[in-house]
């Protein structure tokens, strides 16, 4: 079973660990996390918002976007993430609002329309960045930092997060996990 598949068999309290088990194991096969990070490595962990109430041009998150918001916060809480990015809606910021109030963290924005120069500043920035974006942005810019994006993002789907970890010496490993209420699609 590869790991898409079996990120859909497990239950929602079995995926809670997902993402620090998936850590561990990148650290485990020799490349280091933000802890122990070499001069140049990065880890960046990109996700779509949440859910939202309706198809405006800045819609707040809906309750079911509260709660992938809170899980968010929840997973990544011991991740090691030092930054945290966001375009500047209200839908991208308040994904990763819980996550930075848990962190005392400011959430800083990006502008989607240079994702290359974004791409640039999280390659430097070193350890683990959390970057908020939107279904057409987020593959994008896991390709501008030279990850793999596999599918394009439907619009009714919220629950993919990549991990692309960057080394000093330029390989890219890109990993794919699923969390919260799973896309059906």
């Amino acid at each position: 079973m590869d790991s898409h598949h079996l990120t859909h068999a497990l239950s929602l309290r079995a995926r809670r660990p997902i993402l620090a088990l998936l850590l561990g194991l990148v650290a485990a096969v020799g490349t280091p996390l933000p802890a122990a990070t070499q001069d140049g490595d990065a880890t960046i962990i990109l996700v779509r918002h949440a859910e939202k109430v309706d198809d405006s041009r800045d819609p707040e998150l809906s309750a079911a976007g509260h709660e992938r918001a809170a899980l968010l916060a929840e997973m990544l809480a011991d991740a090691g993430v030092t930054k945290i990015v966001s375009t500047d809606f209200i839908r991208t910021r308040d994904t990763v609002g819980p996550l930075a109030a848990e962190l005392g963290l400011d959430v800083e924005l990006y502008d989607p329309r240079d994702l290359p120069g974004t791409a640039a500043d999280l390659k430097l920035w070193g350890g683990t960045t959390l970057v908020s974006g939107h279904s057409n942005t987020t593959p994008a810019l896991v390709q501008a930092l030279g990850g793999d994006p596999r599918d394009p993002i439907d619009e009714s789907e919220y629950d993919r997060m990549y991990i692309v970890h960057i080394t000093a010496d330029g390989p890219v490993t890109t990993t794919l996990i699923r969390f919260g209420d799973l896309y059906g699609g």
